[in-house]
């Protein structure tokens, strides 16, 4: 009677339900649900662990132990990704335990497939080339160390400037490297890629579009036109260069040598001087330096021209004094 009172009080703790695999290539996550309402103001923990499907006397691994969480990554196990396995986890109270609870788990066939790790794509004239990096597991790999046949599929289409896309068009490679030709140039594209493995029909979710624009040959006439506005470039810049240094000359020649011009009738007087013997200015402190002596002569003809001569001489000194 006793051990029948104790499996009827074990029997009574409830146990976990809605038991689920959260996954993604080989990251694996089981998840589950418990009535709190059950314990009242206890803690409840869990203990999840797991065994080979097919093994008659299966042993069983614990992964987690007295975890007070909802959920138990599995991820670093050692599940094998070819695998068959039951997951079960079992609640525990007050040194009670429920009843297991479990799932049929096998990697293969029911762990989420990722998109391609990264994609870039480059112009070249006016092909395009999709750089596709596989998806990756749990230690950074390829996903093709699991998958021999993963593939992917390309859905590209046309960005109009007006913003209506197009019908999209779609192509499947294995390879890691595809380019597109059938594409018009100058034109923008735009894709998303998603892996795929034919084995059990699984498709990842797809990558956020990207876009590109492709290139083209460039017409003759813009070649002329370039060419036409680069001659004409270098030309106004190099007229403004001149013009510029010619006017600075100016002003520096301007300002150091300035060039001032002897009155026209000074300059007639000129040449009637000896070489070198040009009028200029006297400074002295006695009136007898600055002034010649004058001769009065009488006005006999044959004196008239020697008065005459004194008297321009005189006039001429008294225009450079004054």
């Amino acid at each position: 009677q006793l051990l029948l009172c104790l499996i009827e009080t074990e029997a009574e703790l409830t146990p976990p339900d809605d038991l689920f695999m959260l996954t993604l290539n080989t990251n694996y996550t089981l998840a589950w649900d418990w009535d709190q309402s059950a314990a009242g103001s206890d803690s409840a923990t869990f203990t999840v662990q797991y065994a080979g499907l097919k093994k008659r006397n299966p042993k069983w691994t614990t992964v987690c132990a007295e975890t007070s969480g909802r959920s138990c990554d599995l991820t670093r196990s050692g599940l094998n990704y070819l695998g068959l396995y039951v997951v079960r986890v079992q609640t525990n109270l007050n040194g009670r335990h429920s009843v297991w609870k479990s799932l049929q788990f096998s990697p293969d066939k029911d762990a989420v497939l990722g998109p391609p790790s990264e994609v870039r794509l480059g112009v070249s004239g006016r092909t395009l080339d999709i750089f596709i990096t596989d998806p990756q597991n749990s230690s950074n790999s390829s996903m093709k160390e699991h998958l021999n046949k993963l593939s992917y599929d390309i859905v590209y289409w046309e960005q109009p400037e007006d913003g209506k896309s197009l019908m999209p068009e779609t192509t499947s490679t294995v390879a890691n490297v595809v380019t597109l030709s059938s594409i018009k140039p100058w034109t923008q594209y735009c894709m998303q890629i998603r892996s795929r493995d034919d084995f059990y029909n699984k498709t990842s979710t797809f990558t956020a579009p990207l876009c590109a624009q492709t290139e083209g040959v460039v017409p003759w006439w813009k070649i002329f036109m370039y060419f036409l506005l680069s001659l004409v470039s270098c030309f106004l810049m190099v007229l403004l260069f001149l013009y510029g240094g010619h006017h600075c000359f100016q002003i520096c020649k301007a300002t150091f040598l300035p060039n001032e011009k002897l009155p026209s009738y000074i300059k007639q007087v000129l040449p009637s001087f000896p070489t070198g013997d040009y009028p200029r200015l006297i400074v002295s402190d006695y009136e007898s330096d600055l002034c010649d002596p004058v001769i009065v002569c009488s006005e006999h003809k044959t004196l008239g021209l020697h008065c005459r001569t004194i008297q321009s001489s005189f006039d001429l000194l008294n225009l450079f004094m004054f």
